[in-house]
């Protein structure tokens, strides 16, 4: 009796058998995407060859890693999202995260940063140092930086319509204390697209914005060896709603877009992309997240090898950092939210991350304690030390079931980056509201779900305590932090030569106006002579203008 015949008698005679006996709690099981599973997987169900599909770790199509030994060789960078108030408060929060044993930097900025204005300006008064630092000029982001050598610490910058002023404040502070821009190595989100179809911190139309990040990719490709310039985001997508498979397809055809923007420059391929990142997120259904993960992987390999013949191996790999899923934590028994986050932190682990940041138990109602910051730190540290996950290079793969899943994912990812492909590309996607469509609908499934108690979340739709009584620390920053900004912004409006910045900022609006040059070194010289976040965005929004979304619905 071959496999074949031997499974189809375990079904009839076993398996069926047995259900008419002991029913199985639902009608259908499927994965948090909806992707329906099935009681068992075999041989049967792994389509390809295994060199071709699966591979070797180190080698294409790096569907089981980037590195031939993984974290055998050293672990993912322990990389927390943290910023808020003041540049002194952050400076302090750094410190004691990296004194935990976090190793690497990520920096949280407030709206007004984000949508470049400043913390004088009118719409700014209720935001500054809300949800981020306030960081409006260089000497704040030597604040931010004090005692913390920037040529050893990598630093992630959460930033996108304002990165190039981000950036540029970050070399202006290396530069005076010594260091070299080309030392610095670290990583600015600088993903545009991902703005339009789901966080919505844009500022201007998506041609310029365009430009502007593909600037960035240009300059940092020329003067800043180390640099990432850009981190291509999945993880907006999914925590706007959207399924694994369409994290995928969205983030990677925005990826695509960059790539060809930047071909567009004259630039070959293996000059930049050696030096593209993803973000993706980490929900808690783990199989399903280890199977998107090693899809993204695969396809983008093919992706650069295929499509835009990248021939340098390092142009192939997909380095993508992941954050534990937001919009997956409770406002209920928050204290629960540490299963789901390690949870999500292992499927990271074990789906092959370069950097992770695991949510704290208290995000879903206030930026996080010191104390819940520095037990996600211990979530990781466990997780690499005592889990044995880290023992040997993915763990899973060979599992009928994860590779199945992968195929699916990555088979379902292909039909909707086919679908952009039709369009025009993600930008005319974006316009026609294409992927805002798809990730509504998405949300709207997963919502559904949950109402109806078809999705499980404990605490909320099972397992629900009435009467329980919230006794968490909720952490609160402190308001007075913005008159101490202001008085900041001020001094340093007072101390400078106001004709150099008159000049540097009309260069700036020439330059812009003319649409041929890089825009990075008038940003850089803007930002040196004592330019403010809010007078450079100002300045490009004589030129570009805002961004008005339209109504898709």
């Amino acid at each position: 009796m071959d496999i074949e015949d031997k499974i189809k008698e375990w079904e009839e005679k076993v398996y069926k058998e047995w259900i008419k006996k002991r029913a199985e709690r639902k009608k259908e099981f499927t994965t948090f995407s909806g992707i329906k599973v099935n009681p068992l997987y075999t041989p049967l169900d792994v389509r390809g060859e295994y060199l071709e599909k699966i591979g070797l770790p180190g080698q294409f199509p790096f569907t089981r890693g980037i590195y031939p030994n993984m974290y055998r060789g050293r672990i993912w960078t322990i990389r927390q999202y943290a910023g808020f108030g003041s540049a002194e408060e952050t400076n302090s929060r750094f410190r004691r995260l990296l004194d935990a044993g976090q190793t690497g930097l990520s920096m949280a900025f407030d709206l007004p940063t984000q949508l470049g204005l400043d913390p004088d300006h009118e719409l700014a008064f209720a935001e500054v140092g809300v949800v981020g630092v306030s960081m409006f000029h260089w000497k704040e982001m030597d604040l931010v930086m004090s005692q913390i050598p920037l040529n050893k610490v990598t630093v992630s910058m959460t930033i996108n319509a304002t990165a190039m002023e981000l950036l540029s404040m970050l070399i202006a502070t290396a530069e005076s204390r010594g260091i070299d821009k080309s030392a610095l190595d670290g990583t600015v989100q600088n993903d545009i697209l991902k703005e339009y179809i789901a966080r919505k911190n844009f500022i201007y139309p998506p041609e310029p914005s365009m430009k502007y990040a593909v600037d960035i990719i240009e300059y940092s490709a020329k003067y800043l060896p180390k640099w990432h310039p850009i981190s291509i985001s999945g993880y907006h997508i999914r925590e706007a709603g959207a399924d694994a498979a369409l994290e995928v397809a969205f983030t990677l055809a925005d990826g695509i877009e960059y790539v060809r923007r930047t071909l567009e420059r004259g630039i070959s391929v293996d000059e930049f992309a050696p030096h593209l990142s993803f973000f993706f997120a980490a929900y808690t259904d783990i199989f399903e997240e280890v199977a998107k993960f090693r899809a993204a992987r695969r396809m983008w390999a093919k992706i650069m090898k295929d499509w835009f013949k990248a021939k340098n191996p390092e142009s192939l790999m997909l380095r993508f950092h992941t954050q534990t899923g937001g919009a997956e934590l409770t406002a209920q028994q928050p204290e629960i939210n540490i299963i789901r986050t390690t949870l999500q932190a292992l499927a990271a682990v074990l789906g092959g991350t370069q950097s992770l940041h695991v949510n704290s138990y208290d995000e879903a109602l206030a930026l996080p304690t010191e104390k819940s910051a520095k037990i996600a730190i211990r979530v990781q540290q466990i997780i690499a030390y005592e889990s044995g996950a880290t023992s040997t290079v993915d763990p899973l793969g060979g599992s009928y079931y994860v590779e199945w899943l992968t195929d699916e994912i990555e088979e379902r990812a292909w039909k909707i980056i086919d679908q952009v492909e039709k369009m025009g590309g993600m930008i005319k996607a974006i316009e026609y509201g294409f992927p805002q469509s798809q990730i509504a609908e998405s949300a709207y499934r997963i919502q559904k779900r949950i109402e109806e108690g078809d999705l499980i979340k404990v605490g909320v739709n099972m397992f629900y305590e009435p009467d329980w009584v919230g006794t968490t620390e909720i952490f609160r920053v402190n308001p007075e932090i913005r008159e101490k900004v202001l008085t900041r912004l001020k001094k340093y409006r007072n101390e400078r030569d106001t004709q150099r910045v008159k000049d540097s900022l009309n260069k700036l609006v020439k330059v812009a106006e003319r649409n041929s040059e890089n825009l990075f070194p008038y940003v850089l010289d803007c930002i040196k002579v004592g330019a403010t976040i809010g007078e450079i965005s100002g300045a490009l929004r004589e030129v570009w203008g805002e961004y008005k979304e339209p109504s898709i619905f």
